[in-house]
């Protein structure tokens, strides 16, 4: 049996006019050509989405891609150009920094006008009181007013009022990045412990680890539009597809403008196959063909290459510099092959990616990302190494 949906999104555009005008001067001075100095902007433009009870959905996409405008419409922060949104259940929304917080008043008065605003009543926020002030862990600031209050400070009381309303559907926009990280832990704890629970959640990150750990689904935005919507690891796929593609398209104008002396071309573990995405047996010997071009013979050259996961975090990263070898310069092409003898990688995928810097350490070009490849693993276990091992049951003898 399908779960209920929570959240239906149908046909839903979001239109903003920009004014161009400096100053009010300027706009009464130009009221009669008052539409020469207006420019519409569609932050949205026509999504359908519907959210299952109990699904945890990732909005991801570069700056200004309307995934944030997205979580406030959905959580009727603001209202559509056109279409409709319904909703269900109790909600509680993390959208801003310190949203629904009065500067004035204190941090005690502010979870008591907080959580009343989503839906609690006096003896139930009494109830909630000292769980919400333990779980925020600023305890000793509680009766200051919150206008003193750090960053963090704000998103832990905000956030620890949030996930105490008991909301069925709970938006979170990237207030996760403010605080520390054994705060952060907690939190993530807690959108774990709501997930087994069966509540609804939406998160907007631009951390690829967060989206990945924590959403069964992912919808990446692109200028207003949902151009995917589907599995995490998928999404993410998208995601770090569109940020090459920009990539590309800087490093072409960069080259329009002015040409390096010299350009990555490639990085691609070496193999028969046609395409970029090989795939590699664990422990078998793998090698690693960064090949270059130079232009101009200006100064010595160094070599960078580094094997990260998906998720950017770096597992090897080497240079020529430390391996004692210096880089043909001479004007024409070049390759130099890294050969890894039996390497402990774990079942997974990985990127490659390759860079050329001078011995000042002055970059020259790189290619971020440049390639995947693929890990596989007969050996038992899971994560980014592989490791042979042995196993020995014994039984001890009773006390």
């Amino acid at each position: 049996m399908a779960a209920p949906t929570i959240v239906s999104v149908n046909d839903v555009s979001k239109r903003f006019v920009l004014n161009r005008h400096k100053s009010i001067k300027e706009r009464l001075v130009n009221s009669a050509s008052e539409k020469k100095y207006r420019e519409e902007f569609w932050a949205l433009r026509d999504i359908n989405l519907e959210i299952e009870a109990g699904s945890t959905l990732g909005l991801v996409g570069h700056n200004g891609s309307g995934k944030s405008t997205l979580l406030k419409v959905i959580g009727g922060i603001i209202t559509p150009s056109s279409g409709t949104v319904k909703r269900r259940g109790r909600m509680a929304a993390l959208l801003e920094l310190g949203a629904g917080f009065h500067p004035d008043l204190t941090g005690r008065e502010n979870v008591y006008l907080n959580a009343a605003i989503l839906g609690l009543n006096q003896k139930e926020i009494d109830r909630y009181f000292d769980a919400i002030v333990d779980f925020s862990g600023i305890e000793e600031f509680i009766d200051t007013q919150v206008k003193f209050f750090s960053s963090g400070m704000y998103v832990r009381l905000a956030f620890a009022v949030a996930v105490h309303v008991n909301p069925d559907l709970l938006l979170v926009d990237e207030v996760l990045a403010v605080g520390d990280e054994p705060f952060q832990n907690k939190c993530i704890a807690k959108i774990a412990e709501f997930q087994r629970e069966g509540r609804t959640i939406v998160v907007v990150s631009h951390s690829a680890g967060q989206i990945e750990a924590l959403c069964d689904r992912v919808v990446v935005m692109n200028h207003g539009q949902a151009i995917f919507d589907g599995g995490t690891a998928e999404g993410i796929a998208v995601l770090q597809g569109g940020y090459e593609q920009q990539r590309l398209s800087e490093t072409e104008l960069n080259l329009a403008n002015g040409q390096p002396s010299a350009l990555v071309t490639s990085v691609l573990i070496a193999s028969e196959e046609p395409d970029d995405e090989k795939t590699v047996i664990s422990g078998t010997d793998m090698t690693v063909s960064f090949s270059y071009e130079v232009m101009r013979d200006e100064r010595p050259l160094v070599a960078s290459l580094s094997i990260e996961t998906t998720r950017g975090a770096l597992v090897y990263g080497l240079t020529t510099r430390m391996l004692d070898q210096v880089l043909p310069r001479t004007v024409g092409r070049h390759t130099v092959d890294f050969t890894f003898s039996n390497p402990a990688l774990g079942a997974g995928e990985y990127v490659l990616r390759g860079g050329l810097e001078t011995e000042d350490n002055e970059l020259v070009h790189e290619m971020s990302p440049a390639s995947r490849f693929t890990v596989s693993n007969e050996l038992p276990g899971t994560g980014y190494l592989r490791m042979n091992l042995r196993t020995k049951i014994r039984s001890l003898p009773p006390v």
